[in-house]
């Protein structure tokens, strides 16, 4: 299967930097264009794959009978980048999320971490949910260290203050979950999915049940902590086509029931991210029309 990706550059791929002066909107080129690369360097048509799906379908067995959630999905995603999984409700992009995790393990096709099949959980991948899930009983510190049992109590001591101070919560070490904002206990979530020095963080709506601005406070702290840790690859799941814009490298359009890639929009806009710029608004533009959301122009003849 192929998926459509629509680029503001010529050039393939991603960038953390890239930036663009013109208006214009090239023209699609397909998915496996990009993946190859064609007509670039060796070193950049053959980039190192942190995640490979190919031919991913999940078929769930309900009392109606077969729910078909993820139809052959093939997506390559690289060490390092930030990739948001967009879509309406029902589209699989938990599904997915979930298979990456290693929490979904029966389904067809293939889904590899680092050439390896994915057969179950593990350290090298962080997961945050939706809802904090903080174990109420423990403090923010024993909260992210939890994970790291197995090490000495000075290593993970050390482990737990640093990346206390990475989401700027030292100072709440020994206040409980229900002491914290919502922004705040999610942040403490970031940190203990990140304590364990994981290759993937997985995201599954993670700022969803936040109000707007503390929502877009915590946008710009989840791109500086992903700045911050080198390598770090992202993947996250939203409905917010603010969100995808605003934090991704690459966005990956899902149309649900079943689930199948419809597009794949690179977004090389230079970081940070103005959320009024015209190249922005052009972009959400294209994405809200996937949905049929977007309005139509006014003709300037019928505008009062």
């Amino acid at each position: 299967m192929t998926a459509t990706a629509i680029q503001l550059t010529a050039a393939a791929g991603f960038d953390r930097t890239a930036s663009r002066t013109g208006s214009d909107i090239p023209a699609e080129s397909s998915a496996k264009e990009l993946r190859t690369g064609s007509g670039l360097p060796e070193a950049v048509r053959e980039p190192e794959w942190r995640v490979s799906i190919k031919g991913l379908t999940k078929i769930f067995q309900g009392e109606a009978g077969e729910v078909v959630a993820l139809n052959d999905i093939d997506l390559d995603i690289k060490v390092g980048e930030f990739v948001s999984l967009l879509g309406a409700s029902g589209c699989g992009k938990t599904t997915l999320l979930r298979i990456i995790g290693g929490l979904e393990r029966s389904f067809r096709g293939e889904a590899l971490l680092d050439g390896a099949r994915i057969a179950g959980p593990g350290r090298d991948r962080g997961f945050v949910f939706q809802d904090h899930r903080l174990l109420p009983w423990l403090t923010v510190e024993e909260n992210v260290g939890f994970g790291l049992s197995h090490l000495k109590r000075k290593e993970r001591s050390e482990i737990v203050g640093d990346h206390l101070d990475l989401v700027g919560l030292r100072s709440f070490a020994r206040s409980y979950p229900s002491q914290l904002s919502g922004g705040m206990a999610q942040r403490a979530s970031i940190a203990r999915a990140l304590a364990t020095d994981p290759e993937i963080l997985l995201l599954d709506e993670p700022l969803g049940a936040l109000d707007a601005l503390t929502r877009m406070h915590m946008q710009d702290e989840l791109e500086r902590i992903w700045k911050a840790k080198a390598g770090l690859t992202v993947v996250m799941v939203t409905h917010d086509v603010d969100e995808a814009l605003y934090l991704s490298d690459r966005i990956v359009v899902l149309s649900p029931r079943p689930g199948t890639i419809r597009r794949i929009v690179d977004v090389p806009l230079a970081r940070p991210r103005p959320r009024e710029s015209y190249d922005f608004n052009r972009l959400k533009k294209i994405l809200l029309e996937d949905f049929e959301l977007s309005h139509k122009e006014i003709q300037p003849e019928f505008a009062i």
